[in-house]
């Protein structure tokens, strides 16, 4: 049997092959972005809860209405806009999924999508499955702004969306009120639309907001707000998000959903509704994991890495141009087996492997595990 592969230039991601090679070796994985503590006792006992109580068939195709609620009143309180619950908000299974069936509604073979690099590792797939094609423009390092000009030149009579991320993973950038208004800008009388990947709304630092598309309403009437539950709540496996789009938007997403997923996890979609009235919760998350940012800074103030904290999410780049003029990967892969602590190189989210000689380290773990792992690498 010969079958082409619809994409061949992919293996397995990056977050795997590290996550395992740290497993192999003994390493400690700041790779994967995923928290190495537990989420709330009180959510979990509330899924407990509903588990017993016989919440387990299917939830409705867009989510269980009380969550969509819920979702409605949050995002009113943060950002000034209230989603309609029944036509404008749709309970997802992970922000992928999300991020899959917006592009699916809206491409057709030969549409342009402007990505913003370095990016996400499932954007590019998710276009190209649906028949789209990547249009890429790179951020200044190192800070990773975005240089309007060069997105302005990047839009052709083919372009169908532009797909944005902050706070940006892997760089930890994110929006600023000027960005609003340059991309507002171009976009204006054109057919554009927008998918704004937020799963990191929670993670803004130094006393700033989170500027949501949602803040703006020119820019909410054309885009796909994507969020995450799992991030805001440290339980990244349970896989449950929403995305928040105008009711014509929102029908079309819809369509695909119900054949992608169906509907997200039931019981955890009830606790989830519960757990928001806890506004302390997310509210104090940016506090929260700047300690940590902070601390993990602190404690490589004395190795050799050189870097600028974080801005947002729950990444920290740092530079190694002091220690070695390895590429990126070989660093990283010897970092795991020989030193011991595993990271991301950021040559991998550039679809021509881009090399700054920058890695990427997860800081949302225990205080432990951040200065066992800083121990190490302040050694190099």
């Amino acid at each position: 049997m010969i079958l082409t592969s619809k994409l061949p230039q992919v293996g397995t991601s990056i977050f795997t092959v590290m996550s395992q090679l740290a497993q192999q070796y003994g390493a400690i994985n700041l790779s994967q972005g995923f928290p190495d503590f537990n989420c709330p006792p009180e959510l979990t006992e509330l899924v407990s809860d509903y588990l017993r109580q016989g919440f387990n068939q299917y939830a409705p195709m867009a989510g269980v209405l009380k969550l969509r609620e819920q979702i409605s009143s949050k995002t009113e309180k943060l950002y000034g806009f209230a989603p309609d619950p029944d036509t404008e908000i749709t309970i997802t299974s992970g922000a992928t999924e999300a991020l899959y069936a917006a592009l699916a509604a809206i491409l057709r073979p030969g549409d342009e999508v402007i990505i913003l690099e370095p990016a996400y590792d499932s954007y590019v797939p998710a276009i190209l499955l649906n028949g789209g094609q990547p249009v890429f423009v790179p951020l200044q390092v190192p800070s990773f702004a975005i240089n309007w000009q060069l997105v302005k030149e990047a839009i052709t009579s083919r372009t169908r969306a532009i797909l944005l991320n902050s706070p940006h993973n892997p760089s930890g950038a994110v929006l600023s009120a000027s960005d609003l208004l340059n991309l507002a800008e171009l976009v204006t009388d054109t057919n554009i639309l927008i998918i704004s990947d937020e799963v990191y709304e929670h993670m803004v630092f130094d006393g700033q907001p989170h500027l949501s598309l949602l803040t703006k309403p020119e820019l909410a009437a054309r885009s796909f707000v994507i969020s995450s539950f799992g991030k805001t709540y440290h339980a990244t496996g349970w896989k449950v998000a929403y995305c928040v789009a105008p009711a014509a938007l929102t029908i079309e997403f819809r369509k695909v959903h119900q054949y992608l997923t169906f509907s997200t996890v039931t019981p955890i979609q009830y606790a989830i509704a519960d757990y928001l009235d806890n506004q302390e919760h997310y509210l104090t998350l940016p506090a929260f994991y700047q300690a940590k940012r902070d601390l993990f800074h602190q404690l490589l103030q004395s190795s050799r890495f050189t870097l600028t904290p974080s801005a947002g999410t729950y990444f920290q780049l740092v530079s190694y141009e002091n220690i070695t003029q390895e590429r990126d990967q070989a660093f990283a892969r010897r970092l795991t087996t020989e030193v011991g602590v595993a990271a991301i190189p950021i040559s991998v989210f550039y679809h021509q492997q881009t090399d700054h000689g920058l890695l990427r380290f997860c800081f949302a773990k225990n205080e432990d595990t951040l200065r066992a792992a800083a121990e190490k690498l302040n050694r190099l």
